[in-house]
């Protein structure tokens, strides 16, 4: 017997979840397509292959720095406005990204893209709690779902595609058509909703976050560098201790905070969060590293490296069901304790690939990989949520959403910075050597945050 929740979704708003789902789907491919492509990029704009993490950082540090005004743009100016622009700004930023005639100018159109890309997850995601009625929302929601498991699926194969039969340039002109169509059905169909009483935006606070999120990628951006000067790495760390710091008292006497301090409080919320970015920190650099180095060291062309990210995702995709079952059976201290650890261990299992691992061990030793990587992401963000109140979701969603981009981005950045000390140590000839440290300190680093899951309360999830 079916549930008032999970009543099919009524015709008239099916065309509002397409244009969601478009908008996930754009989003979603955008971030993963890449990966498989940057080797040719750098060949194309006279790149080191190994220096090429600044396009995959701008991208997802735009996101990072944009989710926490999302909403309040969504409010303001409505949902027609705002997904249109959004919309509009990643096609145009798309454009400019296939017209980049070099790195900087890349980077900067990836700066613009994540700042759209920002804007179509969150308002999308806004949009359909605004629209459906309560009775449709969780069907509406797993809709909508499909296409954000859909893009890291046949993203990588499809950059590899791209860029070995047409050119790298395709990867980004890819989302015009897409882009064309879903700001036309934005105009038609979407409803300009608006709030009437919003408070004002804490644009000190925001300020305050962006700066500490900026310059401490900008640090980490700096030991990749050849030549690094004390001063700069002095005056970066100081600017993100200070900002955080005057965050901090900031939140604490602002009312509407656009991040409140009293949220970290709750002792799950606390931890689940700084889980979330110790273990993203390695995990976040894996499908950035992973292409790269099929192509770089194992010399598989980009299609079959593109191919290869397929049994990951397979794997995350069917471990999804059992996940519930595991949490109930261990508890959510048990399940993320021993599988932080796993995943460090299969991120440092990938030091072993070499030109002599066979294609079909790969495949199996990906998937599994893919298996404990979807458990690790799905509790964490469980655990991170689950003992909010109605009045605390959004703002802890919000911060869930900023932590996971951050970390993401700082975890390539990292990455990149121990691929390029060990190449240095080792010379280019002996870059897989590099590519194995590299994938070692992730997995050491990653089995590391398994002490913070610890601290959970050993209690099983159906006796709560």
């Amino acid at each position: 017997m079916k549930t008032r929740q999970q009543q099919p979704i009524e015709k008239q708003y099916r065309a509002i979840l397409w244009l969601v789902a478009m908008g996930f789907f754009m989003q979603q491919l955008d971030s993963t397509i890449i990966n498989t492509a940057l080797p040719q990029i750098a060949s194309n704009l006279n790149e080191d292959p190994l220096s090429m993490h600044g396009i995959v950082v701008a991208y997802v540090l735009a996101m990072a720095v944009t989710i926490p005004i999302s909403g309040w743009i969504t409010d303001k100016y409505g949902l027609k406005k705002t997904y249109f622009t959004a919309i509009i700004l990643f096609s145009v930023s798309s454009i400019a990204c296939a017209l980049s005639q070099n790195l900087t100018q890349l980077i900067i159109a990836r700066v613009f893209q994540g700042i759209g890309g920002a804007l179509l997850q969150p308002v999308g995601r806004l949009t359909l709690l605004k629209v459906m009625p309560k009775t449709q929302l969780l069907a509406a929601l797993s809709f909508v779902s499909i296409p954000g498991l859909i893009g890291p699926l046949i993203g990588p194969s499809l950059g590899g595609v791209l860029v070995e039969w047409a050119s790298w340039h395709w990867i980004f002109l890819i989302n015009i058509p897409i882009g064309l169509i879903g700001a036309l059905f934005t105009l038609k169909i979407l409803p300009d909703l608006k709030e009437k009483n919003i408070q004002a935006f804490d644009y000190k606070g925001f300020i305050l976050i962006a700066t500490s999120m900026l310059s401490l990628s900008f640090l980490l951006e700096h030991f990749t560098q050849p030549q690094q000067q004390k001063s700069s790495i002095f005056i970066l760390l100081s600017i993100t201790l200070i900002a955080i710091f005057m965050y901090r008292f900031h939140a604490r006497k602002k009312p509407n905070a656009i991040f409140s301090t009293e949220i970290f409080t709750i002792r799950n919320f606390k931890i689940g969060i700084l889980g979330n970015f110790f273990a993203r920190l390695g995990n976040g650099a894996i499908p950035f590293l992973l292409p790269l180095m099929l192509q770089v060291v194992l010399h598989l062309n980009p299609t079959i490296a593109g191919l290869m990210m397929i049994p990951l995702a397979l794997g995350s995709m069917l471990i999804k069901k059992y996940i519930t079952r595991l949490v109930e059976r261990f508890g959510y201290r048990y399940v993320l304790t021993v599988n932080t650890i796993l995943v460090g261990l299969g991120m440092m299992s990938f030091a072993f690939l070499s030109v002599n691992t066979p294609i079909w061990w790969q495949v199996i030793h990906f998937f599994l990989f893919g298996m404990v990587n979807s458990i690790q992401f799905t509790t964490m963000n469980t655990v991170s949520i689950k003992d909010l109140s109605q009045q605390q979701a959004g703002q802890g969603n919000s911060i869930l959403s900023v932590v996971q981009q951050l970390s993401m981005s700082m975890g390539i950045a990292l990455a990149s910075v121990a691929l390029n000390a060990f190449s240095q140590m080792y010379g280019k000839t002996h870059i897989l050597q590099s590519f194995q440290y590299t994938f070692l300190c992730l997995g050491l680093m990653t089995c590391g945050a398994s002490l913070i899951f610890f601290k959970l309360k050993a209690r099983v999830l159906k006796h709560e």
